[in-house]
């Protein structure tokens, strides 16, 4: 990990924090996953996993911490392990699988984030059913993301990658 990995992914947290701050009044749709996504995919497991916590914690300051802080953790965690993966094994990942994993990964943060309720209440299938539209409305802003950062990050990418191995210490 070195200096400009360690700033490129501070650029990329901003954006996601700006980004979830920008959307709040839209319930459940943020940049954020799409953003972790797409690290994963073109960075690897490791700096997703960093970007998922940095994020967390950075919105959530300006959002609200609370015992679902724990579980955006590992949710965002887990998929961006899952991108990184992806990333390792499939070299050149189409952009309509990373659109349709995105979308699952809408769905898949929802039923984590429902693991609150049962940690507290012990009820689980109700709260997980009723935010169901919200995990839908989570799932179609995460492909529009996924659309509109594809390219602004894939650039991006692809200049680290260029620029990684010129820097002289």
């Amino acid at each position: 990990m070195n200096t400009y990995k360690l700033t490129l992914l501070a650029l990329l947290a901003a954006l996601a924090v700006v980004g979830r701050y920008a959307f709040q009044f839209l319930p459940n749709v943020q940049p954020i996953t799409a953003i972790i996504i797409l690290t994963g995919i073109f960075l690897g497991p490791v700096s997703s996993v960093i970007l998922s916590v940095l994020v967390v914690f950075l919105s959530n300051m300006l959002l609200g911490m609370g015992i679902w802080t724990v579980w955006q953790i590992i949710s965002w965690c887990l998929i961006g392990l899952t991108a990184g993966i992806i990333g390792i094994i499939w070299k050149k990942v189409p952009l309509l699988f990373i659109i349709l994993f995105s979308m699952f990964s809408g769905y898949f943060y929802g039923f984590i984030i429902s693991l609150t309720t049962f940690q507290v209440t012990g009820h689980f299938w109700p709260y997980y059913l009723a935010g169901l539209p919200f995990d839908t409305a989570h799932a179609i802003g995460n492909g529009v993301f996924i659309l509109l950062l594809y390219p602004l990050l894939h650039g991006l990418f692809k200049r680290y990658s260029k620029n990684r191995f010129r820097i002289k210490y």
